[in-house]
């Protein structure tokens, strides 16, 4: 998926140790989301709970989109990613991923798309219509996530693996599916970069799982609502839970939703803008360079160019043909701004 927004800003991350305030403990933290407007042909807006301003990122988890319920057809036409992995996670309605390393998948509510950018990926996504074309748009609903990847994988070869079948830890109450990392023993096979936990956890009533105290922990509750440390966090902002924590302990009301996200406190900066995760100005004025200089090549060229070609867009697909033109660079360089 991708960020959408016609002016994106960057957006510096700033290693862990030396953001105040985080990675400092256990704690209780209500990071409150952000309505964003997306243009283009998704028209839609989003809830947006990472990066923020004071919690860049929550282990190498660096961008956070909760998007519907509505009934919006998402329709992303081919655009780049660099140094991060995006992680789709739909709760309900299927979506269509292809990819310039050859990928063409449904993608479907308790199914993980896990796509590795590396030094260059593109991709789209696209609703699937049960129906045909005339029928009417299901609810849209999902995540969107990515993954910083650390500077000794951030340039290598992309890939993509979807995973169907994901374990889950049940006990009394509850079920916890793992997308990515590993909770209560239970490993997801969805191949990470540094150490992570990613799970979608159903739960009605009290809740105490173990977690690794080395991590940084946060929450986002989608439906209902959960009690933790005597307070209650409510859908709508990341809760985060700060490190140190050896367990997570709640009461949930009933049909609640949430997502747990944690890892290993990152420890390099970042630089974000766009769809691009990168170090300096150089680097991401490099790759979008690279993206537009894409747009007048041939299919033949442009398959062995950095981002590569998504098949199926070409001037013959209707309303999927095209792509998505890099937004201009502020006319000031990319740099860190301070942090209040």
């Amino acid at each position: 998926m991708t960020n959408l927004e016609v002016l994106p800003p960057e957006e510096v991350c700033p290693a862990a140790h030396s953001v105040a305030g985080t990675a400092s403990g256990p704690c209780l933290q209500l990071w409150p989301a952000r309505e964003v407007p997306l243009g283009g042909v998704r028209a839609m807006n989003v809830s947006r709970t990472l990066p923020q301003r004071g919690l860049p990122t929550v282990g190498a988890w660096c961008f956070l989109d909760s998007f519907g319920p509505d009934r919006v057809a998402m329709s992303v036409l081919p655009h780049p990613h660099t140094g991060l992995q995006t992680v789709t996670w739909p709760l309900a309605g299927t979506i269509r991923h292809r990819d310039s390393v050859g990928s063409d998948v449904i993608v479907r509510p308790g199914e993980l798309n896990i796509m590795t950018a590396g030094r260059g990926v593109s991709h789209s996504e696209f609703a699937v219509l049960p129906g045909g074309p005339d029928a009417e748009m299901p609810l849209q609903r999902g995540l969107q996530l990515w993954v910083a990847l650390p500077d000794s994988d951030r340039h290598r070869a992309p890939a993509f693996e979807q995973h169907r079948d994901l374990p889950v830890v049940r006990g009394e109450g509850f079920a916890a599916t793992v997308m990515v990392g590993s909770l209560a023993g239970t490993t997801s096979p969805a191949t990470t970069f540094t150490p992570i936990l990613g799970a979608d956890i159903s739960c009605d009533g009290p809740l105490d799982l173990p977690l690794d105290p080395d991590f940084e922990h946060a929450v986002l509750v989608l439906d209902g609502s959960v009690e933790l440390d005597g307070r209650q966090v409510p859908p709508g902002p990341l809760g985060y839970l700060g490190t140190g924590r050896d367990r997570l302990q709640l009461v949930a009301s009933p049909g609640t939703r949430f997502v747990l996200l944690g890892g290993e406190p990152f420890e390099e900066e970042l630089l974000m803008w766009w769809n691009f995760v990168g170090r300096s100005h150089e680097e991401v004025a490099q790759a979008r360079e690279d993206w537009e200089a894409q747009a007048g090549l041939t299919d033949a060229d442009a398959a062995s160019a950095r981002f590569g070609l998504v098949p199926g867009h070409g001037p013959d697909a209707g309303p999927e043909a095209g792509r998505i033109p890099a937004p201009p660079l502020p006319g000031v360089p990319l740099r860190p701004r301070r942090r209040h």
